[in-house]
């Protein structure tokens, strides 16, 4: 398989995996990964790959900003998509 052949089949799966099946975290997760994630470094994909394997009910409380992961990187990971739907 080539590398840009690997990358799409990486990039469907991830978009599937953000689809959660919860309304409130398909439109934000949904949305990222299409138009975002491609433009990440590798570091940051990778820990936006670890956040989509959280579970729904934590995804779904760090997003109403409820609760906070304790990893900084997952944080900062929420952080960033937050602002992306809530500017300033």
């Amino acid at each position: 398989m080539e590398p840009t052949e690997k990358a799409a089949l990486e990039h469907r799966r991830l978009w599937w995996h953000s689809r959660r099946g919860m309304l409130e975290l398909d439109v934000l997760l949904v949305p990222y990964t299409e138009t975002v994630y491609p433009t990440l470094s590798a570091d940051q994909q990778r820990i936006y790959q670890r956040l989509i394997t959280c579970e729904d009910q934590d995804l779904f409380n760090w997003f109403l900003e409820k609760s906070k992961p304790d990893d900084p990187e997952l944080a900062a990971m929420v952080r960033q998509i937050l602002d992306r739907v809530q500017p300033d």
